[in-house]
């Protein structure tokens, strides 16, 4: 089941998303204003840890990204190399 925060966020996601209609943005605001105060719910931002394999995951993936800048990549070596 998804947590009140991946359901929120996956509403934002749709609002900003520029191949949905009008009405699935309207309904979206809808429901972050009705059950979500708005959107603003507890989530992985508000101190929760992230899990450190999914990080490293993450950041290995952007090592071998042709879309990504060398400065990103060499951040990234950085925060791998420090884990």
């Amino acid at each position: 089941m998804a947590s009140e925060a991946q359901v929120a966020g996956g509403h934002k996601a749709n609002i900003n998303n520029p191949n949905t209609s009008d009405k699935s943005k309207q309904h979206s605001r809808e429901v972050l204003n009705s059950e979500f105060n708005g959107g603003d719910v507890p989530g992985a931002s508000d101190g929760q840890e992230k899990n450190p394999n999914n990080v490293a995951g993450g950041l290995k993936a952007t090592l071998k990204n042709p879309g990504v800048s060398d400065e990103a990549k060499e951040s990234a070596k950085e925060r791998l190399d420090q884990m």
